[in-house]
């Protein structure tokens, strides 16, 4: 679900970076007064392993179309809403410029699309309210899967509605909602039960981490490091060799736009559009998650197979992985130091 910056005008992208760039001071200064050690390790580990899970589209049966994890709601209930948002910010921001998922114009709206709504809509509204304090297995399990059906529906009319107030596209309103809310839906209920999984893995290792995301105290202090470990090994694992079964058919949003107007994808003239163009094209290391191609590269060479055994899909899985792990510890030992130095 990340737009491009054909989707969207300058006006619609600039306001939206605004928007998201307020929420994420907001967050920022809401987990610089927070007290958990162990979330900054916890952060850093989650956006690599939320950055791995992203580049692996699964197929949607009967539909021609796959979708992949976006993760927020696992952000949310391991890490809080604020923590989470910032994470999913890293995310994004790394996928923009070292690998041209997502236009830059475009980022704060993908933002915003994947981080307003997990954490401080579906994770406060609905995970919380259904999972309660006293959690049971089957409280966790359902308000993860609503929650996240629900985020993914809000997100995908987002896109929409950008689209719609952009006015540069040739999408016309009601064809395309009717295409991106029920993909986003199949998508949302895979998400959901994925969700569910990771999150009853680490609820029967360290419940006490969805108690410290709640804000509540425990007796006892997070032992993190096995989750740790575990989750590190396999962003590795995920992003190295996993990466290579990705379906190669186009996602919910680029299906949604062929069926709506017969394009997967949109080009502008704009020069705003064109600019930023220029820009990630020389800060994307690695464009579409694997090593540039150059004139001497055969026909052959891009041939899409499955599974797309490639080394340079391992090494934009591992390098990213490693890149967001950084970004998000960063944030967290910063806003951690300034806390300490007020």
């Amino acid at each position: 679900m990340h737009m491009a910056d054909a989707l969207i005008s300058p006006a619609v992208g600039i306001a939206m970076w605004a928007v998201s760039a307020g929420i994420i001071g907001y967050s920022a200064k809401k987990v610089q007064q927070e007290t958990n050690e162990h979330k900054i390790p916890l952060m850093g580990v989650l956006g690599a392993f939320i950055f791995a899970a992203q580049m692996i589209n699964f197929s949607i049966p009967g539909t021609g179309s796959s979708g992949h994890l976006g993760g927020g709601m696992i952000l949310a209930i391991l890490l809080g809403p604020y923590a989470a948002f910032l994470v999913m910010a890293s995310v994004l921001v790394i996928q923009a410029l070292f690998f041209a998922d997502g236009g830059l114009l475009a980022l704060g709206c993908n933002i915003f699309n994947m981080g307003v709504w997990s954490c401080f809509i579906a994770y406060p509204l609905i995970f919380c309210r259904i999972a309660g304090e006293n959690k049971s297995r089957n409280q966790i399990i359902a308000g993860a899967v609503l929650a996240s059906i629900i985020a993914l529906q809000l997100g995908a009319f987002s896109v929409v509605l950008e689209t719609l107030l952009s006015g540069i596209s040739a999408l016309p309103f009601t064809a395309f909602t009717l295409l991106m809310q029920p993909i986003h839906l199949a998508i949302g209920i895979i998400e959901g039960v994925v969700t569910a999984a990771v999150v009853m893995f680490i609820w029967n290792a360290r419940p006490e981490i969805l108690s410290s995301a709640q804000g509540r105290q425990t007796q006892n202090k997070p032992g993190i490091k096995k989750v740790l470990v575990g989750l590190l090994l396999s962003s590795f694992i995920i992003g190295g060799v996993f990466s290579w079964f990705a379906s190669a058919h186009p996602d919910g949003l680029e299906w949604a736009m062929f069926h709506a107007s017969g394009r997967e994808e949109l080009h502008s003239k704009d020069t705003v559009h064109r600019s930023l163009a220029a820009i990630q094209k020389k800060t994307a290391l690695l464009p579409d998650y694997g090593f540039k191609q150059t004139e001497n590269d055969t026909v052959a060479d891009t041939i899409d197979s499955w599974p797309a055994v490639d080394i340079g899909t391992s090494v934009a899985g591992l390098a990213g992985g490693v890149l967001t792990l950084i970004l998000a510890m960063a944030l967290g030992w910063g806003l951690r130091r300034r806390r300490g130095l007020a």
